[in-house]
């Protein structure tokens, strides 16, 4: 089976534009019924570190009541970039061997890039919702959350960036191992991706072990941590605030380009 396979004859309605949207227009409709499954799986994690680390461990005083200013961006972070490699990453890989769904896709009248763009643009906007999701999950919890309307450009190009390069971290993962390998990978990579993302902790504040410092930014989720910080917190501890956006953009150019071409060589073979 080769990667595309075009009609010889199109509707004159016909294009990769079209067919994009229908395919999108499917996903969001499964989501749509879905809804309350998604929520609960996207939900319940970073519910339960906001409410150990931002709540009870301030109350019982292990912890100082402003840590959790420096914690709700962080968790929020973390919600975003977790749901979209994960929304890309587990249904590629059951598509490519169980179901063999990702083939109905492959026939539809667009290139077999479009289909993996498809892939990450969806689970960009299923990351979106559940990082909206955490802002009234975090004033139920914490009673209060940080906000600055000043910081809204910089949360928006962090929440949109984070979501895409997560959704390209999705696909990358998603084509680069098997079925039988996928559990492994993810306690592999998820585990170091959460605890060395900045979401517990602003990322100036590791100075203090600069070799632990600069090993975070070897992750994605840092720069998505750091800019949603910045925005909500403009006035705490955090990265400059130039540098999250530029180094999203460039881990979405990174894993966009290695998940395409894994996602091409799968659709091939």
């Amino acid at each position: 089976m080769t990667a595309v396979s075009v009609p010889a004859t199109q509707a004159p309605g016909d294009s990769p534009l079209v067919a994009f949207l229908a395919i999108l227009r499917r996903d969001v409709a499964v989501t749509g019924r879905e809804l309350p499954a998604f929520l609960a799986q996207v939900i319940l994690q970073p519910l339960g570190l906001l409410f150990v680390f931002g709540r009870v461990l301030t109350d019982l005083g292990f912890t100082n009541p402003a840590y959790a200013k420096q914690l709700f961006p962080g968790i929020v972070a973390m919600t975003i970039m977790l749901t979209a490699i994960q929304s890309v990453a587990f249904p590629l890989v059951i598509d490519f061997s169980f179901t063999k769904e990702i083939e109905d896709r492959l026939l539809a009248p667009l290139p077999a890039s479009w289909v993996a763009a498809e892939k990450i643009v969806f689970a960009a906007g299923r990351a979106i919702i559940a990082g909206l999701v955490m802002f009234p999950v975090g004033l139920l919890v914490l009673g209060s959350i940080p906000f600055s309307a000043s910081g809204l450009p910089l949360l928006i190009a962090s929440v949109l960036l984070g979501a895409l390069a997560g959704g390209a971290m999705g696909l990358t993962l998603g084509t680069a191992v098997t079925p039988a390998r996928i559990n492994v990978m993810f306690a592999i990579v998820l585990t170091p991706l959460i605890f060395t993302g900045c979401s517990q902790y602003p990322w100036p504040s590791l100075s203090k072990l600069p070799w632990f410092q600069v090993l975070t930014l070897l992750n994605p989720l840092t720069y998505v941590s750091e800019g949603t910080r910045a925005a909500l917190v403009p006035n705490g501890v955090h990265m400059l605030t130039w540098i999250p956006p530029l180094a999203l953009l460039l881990a979405l150019l990174v894993f966009g380009w290695a998940g395409m071409r894994g996602f091409r060589r799968r659709a091939i073979d």
